[in-house]
């Protein structure tokens, strides 16, 4: 269809909605922070209701057009990415926050509303909202839903499905489900909200939500340790979590923490070098939990595991920190990373770890390997970049090469191919890794039924039958 045909179609039969052709937008809106495949959407469409985004759906369905719903765009498994002509339906313009009920401790946010953003209404309101994420600043609620994300605390707050009190959505054939409504129980057959939680817009296109804010956490510090082996790291961990209040715990390699002192023009926070670090953040309430925090230290001293330390006496400190941690994924994106964004069970990181990089040196020795991930829930984030001298494609080709390794071994471990980024495009040949067979079929069946005609986000996360 011709941009002129396009824009006659849609000015006819939704003229309420803002849209553009121009192949800047195009461009801009038909990816996400994956870069192998092209961009190449017909038109992007901005709803500010409901309602609009019902009128599009139905629309599509009419004309047979494939539609992409897109929020922040900042997935790394394409989930996002419209290649084959479909409009994209971004949610940049409903951004609206509100009602807000102060004894059930929910709200009500469009989709298009930021991460941050919701975390900024909870502290005005003298509550929190806990998922937080490096993204949380261009990330929107509605995409998180989308992938069920998780982060940095899921080891003491859990993931977004844990905090979604209630649901709107226009499914495929363009009805309007309102799901759960806020209630804390209710037990009236199949929940259809966490059914939409994490099925990646191939279901239904989310809208609005009802999240539930909590009490704000304790006063907390940070400390970065150095940490002598991977061995040490579960053993850190278990410690750590006997004698702490965890929220988080997270590991990087040391090739992660020199990237990210590159790229931030940071000084080394130790004076030596070590192959492992965690950063951990707990609560610090009184005396005593500093007194525990010492105590965890020193007896890390004196085993051998920790090598060095650094516990934050400020906000400011603490927030210096987390810069060693956070600015991991920033500081390799200009390297096109391949990442692998998976998951076992928290016992089993270090002899996944050990058995997979033994496997990558042996087969891919050219390939630098980055680690770091939140090793608290056993999820880790294996990122290998680019070199320099590689054309995209033949690294892409290379890295498809390395996921046989990669997911045989997740699968013999019985873990995950996808923690919290999704399936999308990226990872839809290595569902089966994870998923059986009839696991599949039964979600083939579902996106029949609530999408027939085959137009929300079509070739996303379902492989080929």
């Amino acid at each position: 269809m011709s941009p002129v045909d396009t824009e006659t179609l849609l000015q006819t039969h939704v003229p309420e909605v803002a849209f553009s052709t121009a192949p800047d937008a195009l461009v801009h809106y038909a990816c996400d922070w994956t870069r192998f495949h092209t961009p190449q959407a017909e038109a992007v469409l901005w709803p500010r209701t409901t309602g609009q985004v019902q009128q599009i759906v139905r629309l599509a369905n009419a004309i047979g057009k494939a539609l992409v719903p897109s929020g922040g765009r900042t997935g790394y498994s394409a989930g996002a990415v419209a290649t084959a002509g479909e409009w994209v339906v971004s949610m940049d313009k409903m951004r609206q926050i509100g009602p807000f009920d102060p004894v059930d401790r929910l709200v009500s946010v469009q989709a298009g509303v930021a991460t941050g953003q919701l975390q900024e209404f909870a502290h005005a309101q003298g509550l929190f909202y806990p998922v937080d994420f490096a993204s949380a600043g261009s990330s929107q609620i509605g995409g998180n839903i989308a992938t069920n994300a998780g982060g940095i605390r899921v080891l003491r707050y859990g993931t977004t499905r844990d905090y979604v009190a209630g649901l709107t959505v226009v499914t495929g054939t363009g009805e309007i489900l309102r799901l759960n409504n806020g209630l804390v129980k209710n037990a009236t057959g199949l929940d259809l909200r966490h059914l939409m939680i994490g099925s990646e817009g191939v279901l239904g296109i989310i809208t609005e939500a009802q999240m539930r804010l909590i009490d704000p956490p304790a006063a907390s510090s940070v400390m970065l340790l150095a940490l002598s082996s991977l061995d040490a790291v579960m053993r850190v961990f278990a410690q750590a979590r006997g004698k702490l209040t965890l929220s988080s715990f997270e590991l990087f390699s040391h090739l992660a923490l020199q990237y990210v002192m590159n790229h931030r023009q940071l000084a080394a926070p130790f004076s030596g070098e070590s192959p492992w670090y965690v950063l951990l953040e707990f609560d610090h309430a009184s005396d005593t939990d500093e007194d525990a925090a010492m105590a965890f230290f020193e007896t890390g001293l004196e085993s051998g595991d920790i090598e060095d330390g650094i516990l934050s006496g400020s906000l400011e400190q603490a927030r210096q920190l987390w810069q060693y941690r956070e600015g991991i994924s920033e500081s390799i994106a200009e390297h096109t990373p391949y990442k692998n964004d998976i998951a076992v069970r928290i016992s089993q990181v270090p002899t996944f770890m050990r058995q997979l990089d033994a496997v990558l040196k042996q087969h891919y020795p050219g390939f630098e390997t980055v680690w770091f991930g939140h090793i608290g829930d056993g999820n880790l984030h294996l990122n290998i970049l680019k070199p320099e001298d590689m054309d995209v494609a033949e690294f892409q080709r290379q890295c498809e090469a390395v996921n046989t390794h990669v997911y045989g071994l997740i699968e013999s471990l019985e873990g995950s191919v996808s923690a919290e980024h999704g399936v999308g495009l990226l990872k839809k040949p290595y569902l089966h890794h994870s998923r059986s067979q009839t696991e599949i079929a039964l979600m083939r069946q579902i996106k029949q039924a609530f999408d027939p005609n085959g137009v929300l986000n079509p070739g996303k996360m379902l492989p080929d039958s």
